[in-house]
């Protein structure tokens, strides 16, 4: 007993000794023989959140849990800040790490693309403001994600809700401004691997009335950013698609956040004469908070998400793919963002993982 005793402590003792000198780096993960999903539905996908997860299992459980649950596509962030953090020096450790593990599982990984560095930026602005002059800065962080991913990440998002205030970086909304950073970047993706394909930017559903000083109304900032010549610059275009309180069946209406203002927005691409443009969902969903004036029940937001990756794969053949938001947070968010996720931080599954994977491995609704 004393000697076994001793060993226990022995170990500690080592342990404890490659922590403090950095030798120790946890245990070992490797990437694993290539996963494929298996699913009724292609067109489902999840919104992941890796950008803060740190450790390495955890990225590779995350994942993993995507890929059992049925869901090929995800959404993942890549921030510009944190990837050249000074101009033409380039981070990619961490970005590799979630890439190669989604990979491995047999998921299509979409790189949303933002957050501006402090060099890039004037003093005392936001990480989402970046003016004219800071254009041609992040066209080159474009470029070179795009150049370090060739083979790897396929589509690329440009910039997120640009028709929200705080999204623009704490000022007036300007269609026209995104039109000119999306024209910009797609030229630079382009030039890094003409196999890109670049999504425009997903409008946040809102009906902020005309001058509001929180944003624009999507259907309003589309239009306009066809009117600024946006049509060329994007080959794909990014939608968020949340379903509020709303059923996925809700019929679209201009006066109303649901589901279905998706097809508003197709709407628009077809007046404008860009009906060979394909749709991504990127961010859509249904919350159950308990007292959330937006959210649903557990029951409910387990049927209308089910229902709607059933909408998408049967009615929308303009729909490459509905993402929802979100998988998994690193830590608890505290808020009513948590009531938006499949599982947990420990890696617990709530019952709408169990559901949505029955849904993908049956094709029953």
């Amino acid at each position: 007993m004393r000697r076994r005793r001793h060993a226990v402590i022995l170990l500690a003792a080592v342990l404890a000794a490659l922590w403090v000198f950095g030798a120790w780096r946890g245990p070992l993960i490797t990437i694993g023989p290539a996963q494929r999903v298996q699913t009724h539905n292609p067109k489902m996908g999840v919104h992941t959140r890796l950008t803060d997860e740190v450790e390495e299992w955890k990225i590779k459980r995350t994942l993993e849990m995507v890929r059992e649950m049925g869901a090929p596509w995800i959404v993942e962030y890549f921030p510009w800040a944190y990837y050249e953090p000074a101009k033409g020096r380039f981070v990619w450790n961490h970005a590799d790490m979630v890439v190669d593990h989604a990979r491995a599982q047999g998921l299509t990984v979409i790189a949303r693309l933002g957050f501006v560095p402090e060099w890039a930026r004037p003093k005392d602005t936001t990480a989402l403001y970046l003016d004219e002059e800071g254009y041609d800065d992040f066209a080159d962080y474009v470029y070179a994600f795009v150049e370090h991913f060739r083979g790897r990440v396929d589509y690329i998002i440009i910039w997120n809700e640009p028709n929200l205030r705080h999204e623009w970086g704490n000022r007036d909304v300007d269609p026209a401004g995104y039109v000119e950073l999306l024209r910009r970047a797609y030229q630079r993706a382009k030039e890094a691997n003409p196999e890109i394909k670049v999504l425009a930017g997903a409008l946040a559903p809102t009906l902020a009335p005309e001058g509001s000083p929180d944003g624009m109304n999507d259907l309003i900032y589309l239009q306009r950013m066809y009117e600024a010549g946006a049509a060329p610059w994007f080959d794909i275009l990014a939608v968020h698609a949340y379903g509020w309180v709303y059923p996925p069946e809700d019929p679209p209406n201009p006066e109303v956040v649901n589901f279905r203002r998706t097809e508003l927005i197709r709407e628009i691409m077809v007046q404008n004469g860009d009906e060979d443009t394909p749709i991504i969902i990127t961010e859509a969903g249904w919350n159950d908070h308990p007292r959330w004036s937006k959210a649903v029940r557990p029951a409910q937001r387990i049927a209308y998400t089910i229902a709607a990756y059933e909408w998408a794969l049967q009615k929308w053949d303009w729909c490459q793919a509905v993402v929802m938001w979100a998988f998994r947070f690193p830590r608890p968010a505290r808020t009513y963002q948590d009531y938006f996720t499949f599982v947990a931080d420990d890696f617990y599954p709530k019952p709408i993982y169990w559901e949505v994977q029955r849904y993908a491995r049956t094709g029953q609704p």
